[in-house]
């Protein structure tokens, strides 16, 4: 069996594809701050997803990089409680992505990395994304990888994950993956699956919504949603 870490993944700490995933991370956060008009000392923050990671140096690079940590408010399913110990001033509280336990419009600004491929079904996927607009006053930023780039993330395979998702997953369970098998630990999107979850949630009638992309090799590597108050 596969060894597979917190992060839903396979790849060593410092190997070439952690490497350039958190390449990737850096461009993500610099758009989601351009997107959303931070950083503001005034904003309140929601990061959905934290995780219990501590093996890569950008997991939970929202909680690092934010300057402003008594804005932030981490949550996910994982114990992350050390994060309020690394960045004092923020706080964690455990919590389902599809079911946040928030008021309406708590937050200013809402933010998940590379979480909504691992909440479950197509219709968690868009309970997720409702919750995140429900939560956020100002904005929300959802990023995702793009099921249809060459090599899969996670498992570090190359176009096994442009297969159906029946095939995919027989085909996870038969080489000893049978964890990225699972529905509920993986559901890759594209950009016409993303773009379809946003209008069941209902989000395109609260806040003007756009998708757009962060590319690897010139071809989109990760998705990015982003919702913000018209």
């Amino acid at each position: 069996m596969i060894e597979v870490n917190s992060q839903y993944n396979v790849a060593k700490a410092g190997s070439l594809p952690v490497r350039l995933a958190s390449y990737q991370r850096r461009r993500m956060y610099d758009v989601f701050l351009a997107d959303m008009g931070l950083p503001d000392e005034s904003a309140t923050l929601l990061d959905v997803g934290a995780t219990s990671d501590r093996s890569y140096a950008t997991s939970n690079y929202v909680e690092a990089w934010y300057p402003h940590k008594h804005r932030i408010t981490a949550c996910g399913v994982d114990d992350a409680g050390f994060l309020t110990v690394l960045y004092p001033g923020m706080t964690f509280k455990h919590a389902d992505a599809t079911r946040l336990p928030f008021a309406d419009q708590s937050f200013d600004v809402v933010h998940s990395s590379a979480v909504l491929e691992h909440v479950g079904s197509f219709e968690n996927q868009v309970r997720m994304m409702a919750e995140c607009a429900r939560v956020c006053r100002r904005g929300f930023f959802i990023t995702t990888p793009n099921r249809w780039f060459p090599v899969e993330f996670h498992t570090v395979l190359p176009f096994v994950h442009w297969l159906p998702k029946p095939a995919f997953r027989n085909l996870m369970r038969k080489t000893g993956r049978g964890f990225f098998a699972e529905e509920s630990n993986l559901n890759l999107m594209g950009g016409a699956e993303l773009r379809r979850a946003a209008t069941l949630a209902g989000i395109e009638g609260q806040l003007n919504v756009t998708l757009s992309s962060v590319s690897l090799l010139g071809w989109p590597s990760n998705l990015l949603l982003a919702g913000k108050v018209r």
